[in-house]
């Protein structure tokens, strides 16, 4: 089984110099001996981009290379890996997801806290991890490994800029746990695909916190100009602050412009239900989209790969909602 492993960039394989940490690691030397004398020897390629990125500024144009590469590779391996800072893994993890339903071949993101040539570095143990799970025979579809666990890629969300378990599924269970043996979860593919998507372009896609005390003076200068989607993160299970004079009333018109307002919850755990309270009953009825259970990497990219493929108005609504590659509980 042959492994395509693809370095993008991130602290992984950086080396420090005088002005602080820089691509320039031996990622291939450094495979070679991590990998040596075990049953992975010899079995992986590797190629980084020529531009690396620091996932700090990622893009959905940099969503939509890592997607070419993999195809431009996938006659030639069986599996895949993808090296990726942390900052934005778990948006381009999702990302991937939803473009690469009908890929067929299974590819795992990772990447790590320290860079590979710290003592103790968690670089080592995350790539070994992604590699069994990559040639395990046993996923389907996209994954992220990091701290031993291997989660959905599209269920993931950072949890920690320090710990080496720095990833978590708050909504979904995990894949898999290493041990001896790994424990395993069924993880058969879920979602309905997307056959020959478009490639990603950048869109307009704002993310507004909802806060004590938030004006409607306020929120309504945000959303001036009107962007081409909004996720609002609300309380609870889709709450908002209704007794804020005219707060509600920004919301119902900037749905009523056209523009689809996605509400998600501030919770890492959280099913949204708009119109359950009172103070979501307005905008279930103005025709405010749940978001449901998802990651707000996952409904991020979700509703840039929907606008890349030219959706508006109430088709796009209805794909939000729609399981397309397991990133939603239904």
């Amino acid at each position: 089984m042959r492994t395509h492993i693809l370095y993008t960039g991130g602290t992984l394989g950086m080396v420090p110099t005088p002005d602080g940490l820089a691509p320039g690691a031996d990622l291939t030397g450094w495979l070679d001996q991590l990998l040596s004398g075990t049953e992975l020897a010899g079995t992986f390629e590797t190629l980084s981009f020529e531009h690396l990125i620091d996932s700090a500024n990622a893009t959905p144009a940099d969503w939509g290379r890592i997607v070419d590469n993999l195809w431009a590779h996938r006659e030639e391996a069986d599996s895949f890996v993808v090296l990726h800072g942390t900052d934005t893994l778990a948006y381009t993890s999702a990302a991937l997801s939803y473009a690469l339903t009908d890929f067929g071949k299974p590819v795992v993101v990772t990447g790590s806290q320290y860079s590979l040539g710290v003592v103790g570095t968690d670089a080592a143990p995350n790539v070994t991890g992604a590699l069994r799970a990559v040639t395990s025979g046993r996923l389907h579809g996209v994954a992220v490994f990091f701290g031993h666990k291997l989660l959905r890629g599209n269920r993931v969300t950072k949890s920690s800029s320090w710990a080496y378990n720095g990833f978590d599924s708050p909504a979904a269970p995990q894949l898999a746990r290493t041990g001896a043996p790994w424990q395993w979860i069924e993880n058969d593919s879920t979602g309905c695909g997307w056959l020959d998507p478009r490639p990603y372009r950048r869109h307009d896609v704002l993310v507004v916190d909802l806060s004590p005390g938030l004006s409607a003076a306020r929120l309504q200068a945000v959303l001036d100009p009107l962007p081409e989607a909004v996720i609002l993160r609300a309380f609870g299970v889709g709450n908002v602050p209704s007794d804020e004079p005219g707060l509600v009333d920004v919301i119902l018109d900037v749905i009523s412009a056209g523009t689809p307002v996605v509400v998600a919850s501030q919770c890492m755990q959280a099913d949204v239900l708009l119109g359950h309270y009172q103070s979501s009953h307005a905008l279930a009825e103005g025709g405010a989209i749940s978001a449901h259970d998802m990651t707000l990497e996952a409904l991020y990219a979700k509703l840039v790969f929907l606008l890349s493929q030219g959706l508006r108005g109430k088709e796009l609504g209805r794909w939000v909602e729609t399981d397309i590659a397991g990133e939603i509980s239904m």
